[in-house]
């Protein structure tokens, strides 16, 4: 006979919080089910904090500010992870996630290394080989191509993750993680609320109707548009890798674009639509700077081709 364990559901009078816990225990992922992992990041980087010799204490004031940042993002999405299950890809994947920011990208490398440096010598952890080591010299482009007319045509060939998480950031303007764990209610009517992650807020813009009719089409099959389960979105990582393999076999010509290039697109698509630098920024949540770079690429195409028809 099968041994069950009771698992107590601190629901606090809340049905959703109540399905939402459900669901946890069903998949064994409740928090008093799951087994407390040893070497993780957080021990890790609470340990370095405390330390005046090797860790922290060595610093500099404003140094100690640009790794606590740094850091404390890594605790929040990882901090009860096993540090030994980190792998060389999976830190090159959250710095292309922070392609648009090669600052931060590199900070990131630099902090894993240093923290993976700490844990393995000063720690004594049985950690293998660095996993971002000389990742700290990644550099991504700061030009980001936007995505040729071409490449977007063969979205209808794209496996349909990548089709749909294509859509949603070239219709939204979202960053592609944003757009990847977009739930169902933010489109509501004409409107819908977009995650600014580099400003870690919320955005209420509008809804254009190709995004609704889009959006409507999809089959449902949980809180988001693109679910791993009722309740959870699919992760970056694998729509990521799905879209690089649908790349690859669209030949040499796609090599240059990302994901980060539909937002870029979209920037384009705004500017050639007549918007204003305000306006694609109220869509977008991208910067003044940003903006006024691709609206710059936009208006170039423009005018060579008032220049050239002006030959016929």
């Amino acid at each position: 006979m099968r041994r069950a364990r009771e698992v107590k559901l601190d629901w606090q009078g809340d049905a959703r919080e109540l399905d939402r816990l459900y669901w946890l225990a069903q998949g064994g992922k409740h928090k008093a089910q799951v087994k407390p992992s040893n070497y993780t990041w957080r021990e890790c980087i609470e340990t370095w904090r405390r330390d005046p010799i090797a860790g922290q204490g060595k610093l500099k004031p404003s140094t100690k500010a640009s790794y606590r940042r740094t850091m404390d993002a890594i605790m929040a999405k990882n901090g009860a992870k096993d540090m030994r299950k980190t792998t060389r890809q999976a830190v090159r994947a959250a710095l292309e996630n922070l392609a648009e920011t090669p600052r931060k990208a590199s900070r990131h490398a630099q902090t894993i290394s240093l923290l993976w440096n700490y844990a393995a010598t000063e720690l004594d952890w049985p950690l293998g080989e660095n996993p971002a080591r000389r990742l700290a010299r990644y550099k991504p482009a700061r030009e980001i191509e936007p995505w040729p007319a071409w490449m977007v045509e063969k979205l209808d060939s794209a496996p349909e993750n990548v089709r749909i998480a294509a859509r949603l950031i070239l219709g939204t303007g979202q960053r592609p993680n944003a757009a990847i764990t977009m739930r169902r209610d933010q489109i509501n009517g004409e409107w819908m609320r977009v995650r600014d992650e580099k400003g870690d807020k919320w955005l209420e813009v509008f809804c254009p109707k190709s995004l609704r009719d889009f959006t409507a089409s999809l089959p449902i099959r949980g809180d988001h548009f693109l679910a791993r389960n009722l309740r959870e979105p699919l992760g970056y990582q694998g729509v990521e890798r799905a879209f690089r393999a649908w790349r690859k076999g669209l030949g040499e010509n796609a090599a240059p674009y990302t994901m980060h290039g539909l937002r870029k697109l979209a920037i384009v698509e705004l500017a050639e639509a007549g918007s204003s630098d305000a306006e694609i920024q109220s869509v977008t949540g991208q910067s003044a700077e940003m903006v006024a770079y691709y609206r710059k690429r936009a208006n170039k195409r423009a005018l060579s081709k008032i220049a050239q028809e002006r030959r016929k």
